[in-house]
């Protein structure tokens, strides 16, 4: 296999690091698309961490807004778990 590699002209390294750096960047474009697809750059998903308890340590509106981000997050599960039980049947 050294020899292979040896009877090859020389500069033929850029070559492969211009392949994998290619792969390396369709890699990342198709996992960006993934997430953009699946709402995983939601900025309201910050809101999900709290729950009725934490009524005290935040203003009313941000209250309202996480109530309000987390029944529709709820939802979308339920939806998700629906096309889910959908499939397997």
């Amino acid at each position: 296999m050294a020899d292979f590699f040896n009877s090859l002209e020389d500069g033929w390294t850029i070559y492969l690091w211009l392949i994998v750096g290619a792969m390396i960047v369709l890699t990342a474009i198709y996992y960006i698309r993934w997430a953009a697809m699946n709402d995983q750059f939601d900025e309201d998903i910050k809101y999900l961490v709290f729950d009725e308890h934490d009524k005290d340590k935040m203003t009313p509106e941000e209250f309202k807004k996480a109530m309000e981000v987390s029944k529709g997050q709820e939802a979308m599960r339920e939806e998700y778990l629906k096309k889910e039980a959908a499939r397997r049947s």
